[in-house]
């Protein structure tokens, strides 16, 4: 009898960690015909203001910029575009249906300077026609893996189009195209309220094995993605090496990381590179998880799947990320420049998060904003363990249509208690932006790279 008992409680909890996600085949049929490539709803909103998606900024010449070629800095396709309103904090009330927490929270302690400027919808997200093809593909087959902490069945697409529960969606943000393999050099200014800031700057690579043509989950070594961090600037911190490889199911490895330190010449495990520990130069006002607006394993949080919502959020910021605009011209004091600031309405997953009994973590709760078309995050509010409002985030971002991919240009992140921001994304030119382009291979990302990377 307690062996029959024990058999059933294995069961149970095999089930339980591997429990919902595959979709049908009849749903999956929905993908590029009702529903987008992605799983987001291709028809417009019964009022108007959002349109009926028609495939986004999939080419240059889509954009209208046959010519364009990565890495310059992707031109405005919508340059004549003006704001149909403002929302202020005036008359944040007739919009608050549509506003995140935390842009009420801004528009409130910043009266008197911050605003928002609301633009016309423009469903610019798009993606290659393989990923498109490869979410159909494994929309029947993915599953979530030890209690949602992974995911299995799954590879190159969207695993999870259609998503029923909270932690698919994320997994999808996680797992959303952004490139085979891009270079970035970046800059990350801390903010004090008087508009003073500290720059860090980086350089970023991405080798993003998971969707990788005719990528095979038995090849990928559990991993999703190879990434370094090298922070080039100031000079007190420069020659210091993060290197991350991403995995795919945290239920059976946590991610693995290495850091190299010049002054010691040596590489060293970083496993606290992760969850609430602090990011990398961000002088406290970001956790590791906050990078690429959430990164990393699911596991503390009980995550709700609250529904669809049209919401005013950042979206096609083209003018912030125009080669015009230097550093100092985008940072104010207490916030950023709106005047650079687009948002529109969109279709946002609205996800919650809630810290799970006997885990840690700085944020008690956190309510996700991630867009329909593309499963970028657009948007988080972080709570503090007294349930009060503390950060707000916003992904700032763009449709790359060289790629094509939808990614933020510039994420910030707003601490509403001591009044301070932290903005990742200045390019170090304004001339140049990501690189699609590089080619690596699996010997870049390896940890003794590191050192021979760190000899200057």
């Amino acid at each position: 009898m307690q062996t029959a008992k024990l058999a059933v409680l294995a069961l149970a909890l095999a089930l339980a960690g591997s429990a919902g996600a595959a979709i049908s085949p009849q749903e999956a049929a929905r993908l590029g015909v009702d529903l987008t490539p992605l799983g987001g709803e291709k028809a417009g909103n019964a009022a108007g203001t959002i349109p009926a998606w028609d495939g986004g900024l999939s080419s240059p010449a889509k954009a209208g910029f046959p010519n364009f070629a990565s890495p310059a800095r992707a031109p405005d396709p919508f340059p004549n575009d003006k704001p149909l309103f403002r929302v202020t904090a005036a008359n944040a009330g007739q919009y608050a249906d549509h506003l995140m927490e935390g842009s009420k929270a801004l528009l409130k302690q910043y009266k008197d300077t911050f605003f928002m400027d609301v633009y016309q919808t423009r469903r610019t997200a798009a993606v290659p026609q393989r990923i498109a093809d490869a979410t159909k593909r494994i929309a029947t087959t993915a599953n979530l893996a030890g209690g949602g902490n992974g995911v299995v069945g799954a590879v190159e697409g969207v695993p999870f189009p259609i998503p029923k529960q909270g932690v698919e969606a994320i997994w999808n943000h996680i797992l959303r195209f952004r490139a085979e393999a891009a270079e970035r050099t970046t800059g990350q200014a801390a903010v004090f309220p008087d508009g003073t800031y500290n720059m860090v700057k980086f350089h970023d690579e991405f080798y993003v094995v998971y969707a990788l043509p005719g990528a095979k989950e038995a090849d990928l070594d559990n991993v999703i993605l190879y990434f370094i961090q090298e922070t080039i600037a100031p000079a007190r911190l420069a020659g210091e090496i993060l290197l991350v490889h991403e995995t795919l199911d945290q239920s059976k490895e946590n991610r693995r990381a290495w850091i190299y330190n010049p002054g010691q010449r040596r590489v060293r495990r970083a496993p606290d590179v992760a969850f609430d520990n602090p990011g990398t130069a961000a002088d406290g006002l970001r956790t590791s998880d906050q990078f690429d607006m959430y990164n990393g394993s699911p596991e503390r949080y009980e995550w709700k799947l609250v529904g669809k919502k049209e919401m005013y959020v950042p979206y096609n910021d083209y003018k912030l990320h125009w080669a015009k605009y230097k550093p100092e011209e985008v940072i104010r004091p207490l916030h950023a420049n709106q005047d650079l600031m687009r948002y529109e309405l969109h279709r946002v997953w609205v996800v919650d998060a809630t810290l799970k009994p006997n885990q840690k973590h700085l944020y008690k709760r956190r309510t996700f904003y991630i867009d329909e078309d593309s499963w970028q995050i657009l948007g988080i509010d972080c709570y503090d363990n007294r349930d009060q409002l503390w950060r707000a985030q916003e992904g700032h971002g763009i449709a790359y249509y060289n790629m094509p991919t939808y990614w933020t240009t510039l994420e910030l992140t707003y601490d509403l208690q001591n009044r301070r921001y932290l903005a990742l994304g200045f390019e170090e030119t304004r001339e140049k932006s990501i690189d699609f382009g590089i080619k690596r291979t699996l010997q870049d990302y390896a940890p003794g790279s590191l050192r021979t990377r760190g000899i200057r």
